[in-house]
C-alpha cells in the first residue's frame, strides 16, 4: 500500500481540485484510446474493492497511456534517448521485473504500445528483464496476430536466456495453443537465422512437453541441417516427427531424399521412395529431378533415364532441371553425342533448353577442342531467344584458349561488355589461363596488374594458374617467386595450389622438392587425394619408373583409394613410351574389368602408339571402338590416325581421315597439317606440301619449327633459294602470281646451282626475319 500511495502522489497534483483533475484527465484519456468512462470506473472501484487487480499496475498502465495520449512518440525505442519526464515515475517498473510482466499485461490490450513499452524498458540502465517479460510480451503479440513484429523480441531473448523464456512458456500452460504457435515462431525465426543449437533445443523441448512442432518448421530445421552437412542431427530431427506423429509432408520427403542423393546414399534415397508412396504421399517432378541427378552423381545414367520415362508415364512435368543432370553426366564422360541425342529429345518432350543446358553441352565440346561447334551452340541460343549469360562466354574464352585462338578470346571479352555483361573473377581467371596456355606468360602477368586496377585482386587460383604457366616455360624460379607472392599477399595456397607446384617439379626440378612440398600439405591438413595420387603416377611414369608407379597403384587401392581414368592412362602411356605394348593392352582391359571407363584420352594414347608403328589397322580398330562407345575422338586423336596412314604411305587414307575430321566440327591445327606436310615430302609431293603450307597460312594457323623442317628437309640447300622464294613471294604476299617450281626443279642437283648457296644462306635469314615480323614463327 505504501508504493500505491508514493506513486499516487507523483500523479495526483496537488491543490484544492485535484480529484476533479484526475476525473477530467481520465475522461480525456478514455476518448483518445477508445476507454468508456464506466470501464475507467470500473477498474478505479477494482482498485479500491477487489484483489484482483494490483492497484500499483492499473496505475501504472494509466500513466502509459496518459504519457503516450500527451505525446505519441513517448517511449518510442528508436528514437534519441532524451530526457524521458515519465523515468523517474516509472522507475519501478524498470527495476522490478514481476512488477514490469503485471504491467505488461495489465496492457494486453494494446499490443504496439506493450510492444513499444517493453523496448524502452529494456533499455533503461538497470533494468534486467526476467524471462516472464519476454514470455508476456510473445504472448501479447500472438494473440494480436503481431508475430511479424517480433523479431527485435526474438534477437534480444536469444542473447538472454532463450532456455529460461522456453522454460517459462512451457510452466504457464494458460493458454497452450498461443504457447504453441510462439513456439512455431521461434522455430521459424531460429532456423531463418540457421542458429542451430539454439533451434534444436527448442524442438527438442517442443517434442518432450508435447507441444508438436508444425511439419513446416521440421522441414525448415531439416533443410538447415541438410545445407550445414550435419547429418547425424538431421537423421535424428526425422526419427523424433515419425516418433511423435508428425506426418511428413511432400516437402519433408524431397528435403530428404537430395540430402541422400548428395550424400551418395542412392540406395537410401530409392528406400525413401517407396516409403512415401507406402504412405500415401506421391512423389512429384521434384521428387523425381532428385533422384535423376542422385543416379546421375552415381554413374547410373540407365536408371536416371528410366526415371524420366516414368515422369512421363505419371503426367509429371518433365523439365530442363529432369535432363540437365544427365546431359552433364554424358558431357563429362565425352558421350557428345549421346548428350545432342538427349538435347534433342527433351525438346521433343516439350521441355526448352536452359541457358544452362546450352552452357553444359557447349562446355562437352569445348573440351573435345570442338570450338566451332561450341560457337555454333551459341547462335542457335540466340535464334531460339535464350540469352547468353556470363558462364557462356567464360566456356568460349576457355574453348578459343584451348584452340590458341587469343585474339577470338579478347573478342569475345569486348562483346560481352557491349551487351552489359559484367566480366567476373572466373572471367580474367580464364582468359590468364589462355594466355598462359599459349606461351603468353608475361602478357599474363600484366592482365594479373591490370586485375587489380580493375577491382578484381589476384586470388590463389590466379596465382596458381602464374606458377603453372612459369613451370610450363620453364621457368622454376618465376614459379617460386609467384607461389612466395601469393603467401605474402595473405593467402593461403590450397591442395590444387599445392599439386600444381609438385608437378611441376616432378617435370623440371628434382623428385626431393616434390615430396618436401608433399610433407608441407601433410602438415597443412591437406590429406593426398585422387589427384595427389595421379601427379605422382604421373611424375614417375615421366620419369620411366613405371614399375614404381605400378607399385603406386597397388598402394592406391590397399589405401582405400579408388583409381581413375587418369591413373591408369598416365601408366598405360608409360609402357607405350617404353614400347611395351602388351603390358599397355592388358592395363587397358584390367581398367574396363574394374569399372573404370577408358576416355578419349586414353584411346587416343592406344591409337598414337600403334599408329607410329606403322599398326595402323589395330590403331583403327580401337578408333572405331570408341565411336561404338559414343566416346567423341578430338582432333588428337585424329592427328594419331592421320600420321599412322602418312607414315604407311596411305595418303588417301589420311586425306580421309583429315575431311571427317573437319566434317564433325572439329578445326584442324597446326599438327594436322605439319604431319600431311611430313608426308607428302615424304613421298616427294613438293606442290601438295607447298600447297597445303599455304592453306594453313591462309586459315590463320601459325606454322612453327616443326613445320618449315617438314617442309624443307628433303630439299638441297641450293633447291631451298626456290622454296623460299615461293614463300616469300606467295605466303607473305610480296609478288603477285608466282607459282611454285616443279618437283624436278626443287629436286635438282646441289652441284648444279653451286653458286647460289651463300644467296641461299642470306635470303633464308631474311625470311627468318620477315616472318617474324609477320608473327609467323619458325
Amino acid at each position: 500500500m505504501t508504493l500505491h500511495v508514493r506513486y499516487s502522489k507523483s500523479i495526483v497534483t496537488t491543490g484544492k481540485h485535484s480529484f476533479d483533475f484526475i476525473k477530467l484527465r481520465l475522461t480525456f484519456l478514455s476518448k483518445s484510446f477508445h476507454l468508456s468512462h464506466s470501464f475507467l470506473k470500473t477498474n478505479n472501484n477494482n482498485c479500491t474493492n477487489n484483489n484482483t487487480i494490483d492497484c500499483s499496475e492499473f496505475h501504472f498502465k494509466t500513466l502509459i497511456l496518459s504519457a503516450i495520449e500527451r505525446n505519441y512518440w513517448t517511449f518510442c525505442y528508436n528514437t534519441k534517448p532524451n530526457p524521458n519526464p515519465f523515468q523517474e515515475r516509472l522507475q519501478a517498473v524498470i527495476s522490478e521485473p514481476e512488477l514490469f510482466t503485471k504491467v505488461l499485461y495489465s496492457i494486453k490490450e494494446h499490443p504496439q504500445i506493450a510492444l513499444r513499452f517493453f523496448h524502452w524498458v529494456t533499455r533503461q540502465p538497470g533494468c534486467m528483464p526476467s524471462n516472464n517479460s519476454f514470455v508476456a510480451v510473445l504472448e501479447i503479440l500472438e494473440e494480436s496476430n503481431l508475430m511479424n513484429r517480433a523479431y527485435p523480441v526474438m534477437e534480444r531473448m536469444v542473447c538472454e536466456d532463450l532456455n529460461g523464456v522456453v522454460d517459462g512458456l512451457i510452466d504457464r500452460k494458460s493458454n497452450a495453443n498461443v504457447a504453441g504457435k510462439v513456439f512455431d515462431f521461434m522455430l521459424f525465426f531460429l532456423a531463418k537465422k540457421m542458429l542451430v543449437e539454439q533451434c534444436l533445443l527448442v524442438f527438442n523441448k517442443m517434442i518432450r512437453s508435447k507441444f508438436l512442432p508444425d511439419v513446416k518448421n521440421c522441414n525448415r530445421i531439416l533443410k538447415m541441417l541438410r545445407g550445414m552437412k550435419l547429418v547425424s542431427r538431421r537423421n535424428q530431427v526425422y526419427s523424433m516427427m515419425i516418433a511423435y506423429g508428425i506426418k511428413p509432408n511432400i516437402i519433408t520427403y524431397n528435403t530428404l531424399l537430395d540430402s541422400y542423393c548428395k550424400e551418395g546414399d542412392i540406395d537410401r534415397a530409392l528406400d525413401l521412395l517407396e516409403e512415401m508412396q507406402r504412405r500415401g504421399c506421391a512423389p512429384n517432378d521434384v521428387t523425381y529431378n532428385a533422384l535423376i541427378s542422385g543416379l546421375v552423381k552415381e554413374g547410373d545414367f540407365v536408371q536416371a533415364r528410366e526415371m524420366i520415362s516414368k515422369m512421363s508415364v505419371l503426367g509429371l512435368k518433365v523439365s530442363s532441371y529432369s535432363y540437365n543432370p544427365l546431359i552433364r553426366g554424358y558431357c563429362e564422360k565425352g558421350l557428345i553425342l549421346k548428350a545432342f541425342n538427349l538435347a534433342e529429345e527433351m525438346s521433343v518432350a516439350g521441355a526448352s533448353p536452359t541457358a544452362y543446358t546450352y552452357n553444359i553441352l557447349m562446355y562437352g565440346l569445348c573440351k573435345q577442342g570442338r570450338v566451332l561447334n561450341a560457337r555454333q551452340q551459341y547462335s542457335s541460343m540466340l535464334k531460339k531467344n535464350v540469352m547468353p549469360d556470363i558462364v557462356s562466354y567464360n566456356i568460349l574464352i576457355y574453348g578459343y584458349s584451348l584452340f590458341g585462338r587469343i585474339t577470338e578470346v579478347f573478342s569475345l571479352l569486348y562483346e560481352l561488355r557491349r551487351i552489359n555483361l559484367f566480366p567476373t573473377m572466373i572471367t580474367y581467371n580464364t582468359l590468364m589461363q589462355g594466355l598462359c596456355m599459349n606461351d603468353y606468360l608475361e602478357r599474363a602477368r600484366q592482365l594479373k596488374d591490370e586485375m587489380v586496377n580493375l577491382g578484381f585482386p589476384p586470388d590463389v587460383y590466379t596465382y596458381t594458374i602464374l606458377v603453372n604457366g612459369s613451370y610450363k616455360a620453364g621457368d622454376l624460379t618465376l614459379a617460386k617467386e609467384m607461389f612466395d607472392e601469393m603467401m605474402t599477399r595473405g593467402l593461403q595456397p590450397d591442395h590444387y595450389a599445392y599439386t600444381t607446384r609438385i608437378v611441376g617439379e616432378l617435370k623440371l626440378g628434382d623428385t626431393s622438392t616434390a615430396f618436401n612440398l608433399l610433407e608441407e600439405m601433410l602438415e597443412k591438413g591437406f590429406m593426398p587425394n585422387l589427384i595427389t595420387y595421379n601427379v605422382f603416377v604421373h611424375g614417375l611414369c615421366k620419369a620411366a619408373n613405371v614399375e614404381e608407379a605400378s607399385e603406386l597403384l597397388k598402394e592406391m587401392v590397399n589405401s582405400g583409394c579408388v583409381p581413375d581414368h587418369v591413373t591408369y592412362t598416365s601408366i598405360i602411356c608409360s609402357y607405350l613410351d617404353l614400347g611395351n605394348i602388351q603390358k599397355a593392352k592388358d592395363l587397358f582391359y584390367e581398367m574396363q574389368s574394374k569399372g573404370v571407363n577408358p576416355t578419349v584420352v586414353t584411346y587416343t594414347v592406344m591409337i598414337h602408339a600403334l599408329a607410329v608403328t606403322r599398326r595402323v589397322e589395330s590403331a583403327f580398330m580401337y578408333f572405331m571402338e570408341m565411336l561404338k562407345k559414343g566416346i567423341m575422338p578430338n582432333v588428337i586423336t585424329y592427328n594419331a590416325l592421320i600420321n599412322g596412314y602418312c607414315k604407311s604411305g596411305r595418303m588417301e587414307r589420311a586425306y580421309e581421315c583429315f575431311s571427317e575430321m573437319e566434317s564433325s566440327g572439329l578445326v584442324a591445327n597446326k599438327y594436322s597439317y605439319t604431319i600431311l606436310i611430313n608426308g607428302n615430302c615424304d613421298l616427294g609431293n613438293w606442290s601438295e606440301a607447298l600447297r597445303l603450307y599455304n592453306e594453313m597460312v591462309d586459315r590463320g594457323i601459325e606454322p612453327d619449327s616443326c613445320t618449315h623442317s617438314a617442309l624443307l628437309k628433303q630439299i638441297g640447300l641450293d633447291s631451298k633459294a626456290h622454296a623460299l622464294h615461293y614463300l616469300e613471294n606467295v605466303v607473305l604476299g610480296n609478288y603477285v602470281n608466282v607459282e611454285p617450281k616443279s618437283v624436278r626443279s626443287l629436286a635438282r642437283p646441289f652441284s648444279d646451282i653451286n653458286s647460289n648457296v651463300i644467296h641461299s644462306r642470306q635470303r633464308f635469314h631474311t625470311l627468318h626475319l620477315k616472318m617474324k615480323k609477320k608473327s609467323f614463327w619458325p
